[in-house]
């Protein structure tokens, strides 16, 4: 079997991946002629690198990827998604032992929800699991009161109008009726506002219960609300690269 190829960086993206400047301010410091390739000064914009292999220095000086870290959280309900609360609210932070608290959270879950949160300090992988433009799927169990109609679970998958516009195409799969209550699996490709809850009260349902499972192929697989781990290299790699069974 071959070896794998070594993966290749845009030399912007590869001095913001150290932690020194941002990806525009790490373009001005090339233009400039201030960052050198093994030794060798560039100003190509579009150079690409390893980072593993290349030596990397802007004004003489080596650089050093940065140390990140993964971490996924269980949230729990009534704990809100921000590093911190002007209304002195518990946050996602203040479930993290205090050496883990320099992270912040990817995206939202609003207070009343649970579910997977990721936590990082890598705003690559930050800004790939939340740009619109990446579709990354979202996995959500929801628990609605009433016996849902097939044709408002078929209004969720095609789209509901919310004050914004159109959502886009849901798939909804595991669908339960039990007395009065009916859960379901629903996947979004976007990330609005409580777009869940307001989709279902569209449709004229009242959401009781809603847990985060999957996000893209990563699943939460942690028990209780609160409940944290480390992700995996190879989880990770499935973050990095938006793939979603």
């Amino acid at each position: 079997m071959a070896a794998p190829e070594p993966e290749k960086l845009r030399l912007n993206r590869a001095i913001a991946a150290t932690g020194i400047c941002s990806r525009r301010n790490a373009d001005e410091l090339i233009k400039d002629g201030r960052v050198t390739v093994n030794g060798e000064m560039t100003v190509d914009l579009s150079m690409q690198v390893d980072p593993l292999q290349d030596l990397i220095a802007v004004d003489g000086k080596p650089l050093y990827k940065k140390s990140y870290e993964y971490v996924v959280l269980y949230k729990p309900k009534g704990v809100v998604t921000t590093c911190d609360d002007e209304q002195g609210r518990r946050t996602v932070i203040d479930l993290m032992p205090p050496d883990l608290r320099h992270l912040k959270p990817v995206g939202r879950l609003d207070r009343d929800s649970e579910g997977m949160i990721i936590l990082t300090n890598d705003g690559s992988l930050a800004q790939t699991l939340t740009h619109p433009s990446h579709h990354i799927e979202k996995t959500y169990r929801v628990t609605v009161t009433g016996s849902i109609e097939d044709s408002a679970l078929k209004v969720l998958q095609e789209g509901v109008r919310l004050s914004e516009g159109m959502t886009q195409k849901a798939k909804i799969r595991s669908l339960r009726r039990s007395g009065n209550l009916s859960t379901f699996v629903i996947v979004i490709r976007e990330g609005r506002n409580r777009q869940i809850r307001r989709m279902c009260a569209k449709v004229g349902y009242n959401v009781l219960r809603l847990v985060r499972e999957r996000i893209g192929a990563l699943q939460l697989n942690l028990k209780e609300p609160g409940d944290w781990r480390h992700l995996s290299a190879s989880e990770v790699s499935l973050l990095q690269n938006g793939r979603s069974k």
